[in-house]
């Protein structure tokens, strides 16, 4: 995966898989500290501790349709190429947190990519898992969440293509005014 976004993309659909009804996204810039933060977080049905120590492995899935889970692994490799790390908490009937870290300035550092994609295809596709998408940097924060936006939106079509590019367009534009990094 070349992007945070594709990170994240990805957790997500896993969360929801977990049967989810709340994701909670948060992306940190530290400059002061060059740190970059990602954090997933899910109150789906968790893993035991032995799933849990596994869940990282690049050949570990606990799904049926396939015998390859790449998703943690890239992820923990992209965070260890950057001279950061993954933590990775969960609780059986709780939940799961992704914890990833990089170094900010670290030329391989993933970028962000394009987030609002991300979100919009999981507001699209999910409609009883509430997301939380929060990006924080020196300059300020952004914070959306698919409550949010039913709830300024009430009844309309997600599908439409205006609906679609001002739900982009909103977070693009949010983003750039915290000059997060892309």
């Amino acid at each position: 995966m070349k992007t945070i976004s594709e990170h994240i993309l990805d957790i997500v659909q896993n969360s929801i898989r977990a049967k989810a009804t709340l994701i909670e996204i948060i992306v940190e810039e530290d400059k002061k500290n060059d740190l970059y933060t990602l954090i997933i977080r899910d109150n789906g049905c968790g893993m035991d501790k032995t799933t849990l120590e596994q869940a990282t492995g690049a050949f570990f899935t606990s799904r049926n349709t396939r015998k390859v889970g790449l998703g943690l692994a890239l992820l923990k490799q992209n965070a260890e190429q950057c001279n950061g790390h993954l933590v990775l908490k969960s609780e059986v009937g709780k939940g799961t947190e992704v914890n990833a870290f990089f170094q900010l300035s670290n030329i391989d550092r993933p970028p962000l990519g394009d987030v609002w994609n991300s979100f919009y295809l999981c507001l699209l596709s999910e409609k009883q898992t509430e997301i939380k998408y929060r990006h924080k940097t020196e300059n300020g924060v952004f914070e959306i969440s698919s409550e949010e936006v039913k709830q300024a939106l009430p009844g309309m079509p997600f599908s439409n293509k205006e609906i679609r590019n001002g739900i982009i367009e909103l977070i693009k534009n949010n983003l750039t005014d915290i000059k997060a990094t892309f």
